[in-house]
């Protein structure tokens, strides 16, 4: 009874200080400002679309940043993506016949396997490797930190303005930019939802909504969480391989 207790005293406290937070900001406000924040929206959406190759990231980066239907894998394409941990995974896929299911690949590539003739298979120091593209991307820095005995490498956020700004995508997909149809969302909108829900990073990028915005999020993550993914990869223009991965991670 305790812990349930202070849990909900830290769910209060969370959302009392963000509305007390927002209130300050809007009194805060010149009379000018509402145009400028409207203008300023719409320039950085285009900044989003018109990002440098370096600041791009990946779905694997972005889940990492937050906190990244049984059926064969074919592998269409073969041409590199320009993406280390991407393109070593698509090695895999290519050179395996017969071709193995989503849920055997992810079990494969993330080492849940118990056979031992394919633990080959797994993607080596992935957080690592995740964190040094983004240090190469100007997100993250590397430093060296001492626990008593030993020196641990860590990856400290460096460009908060990219950290917000995934945030904020986030955040949009359940709000502004909700639009009540996950076949008719953005595909790289909806994946990131799911997997940041799967690595338990989602509710980093809610924290910071109001009362009544973080339930109305909550809400909407949660219809999407109820949806049965084999129907949904049944409708006309779905993309099945999304829906494959899914039924896996919420099985």
């Amino acid at each position: 009874m305790t812990s349930l207790t202070q849990r909900s005293s830290g769910l209060v406290q969370r959302r009392t200080e963000a509305s007390r937070n927002a209130a300050a900001a809007e009194k805060e406000k010149s009379p000018g400002e509402d145009e400028y924040e409207s203008r300023r929206g719409v320039e950085e959406e285009d900044d989003d679309k018109g990002d440098a190759k370096e600041t791009r990231l990946t779905l694997m980066e972005e889940v990492l940043l937050l906190g990244l239907k049984d059926r064969e894998v074919i592998c269409k394409s073969d041409a590199p993506t320009g993406d280390m941990l991407l393109d070593e995974a698509l090695k895999h896929v290519k050179e395996t016949q017969p071709p193995e299911t989503v849920q055997s690949w992810i079990e494969l590539l993330s080492g849940e396997t118990w056979n031992p003739l394919k633990l080959h298979y797994q993607l080596r120091n992935v957080r690592e490797r995740l964190a040094k593209n983004l240090v190469e991307k100007g997100v993250l820095t590397t430093e060296k930190q001492n626990f008593l005995l030993f020196d641990m490498t860590t990856h400290p956020l460096t460009n908060n303005t990219i950290k917000q700004r995934l945030v904020r995508k986030v955040q949009e997909a359940v709000l502004e930019k909700w639009v009540n149809d996950p076949q008719r969302m953005d595909k790289r909108a909806l994946a990131l939802l799911f997997l940041a829900h799967s690595s338990d990073v989602l509710e980093n990028a809610f924290s910071p909504l109001l009362d009544d915005q973080y339930d109305l999020a909550m809400k909407r993550v949660r219809m999407l969480l109820d949806l049965e993914p084999e129907a949904e990869a049944a409708k006309s223009g779905a993309n099945e391989l999304l829906w494959a991965v899914v039924a896996t991670f919420t099985k």
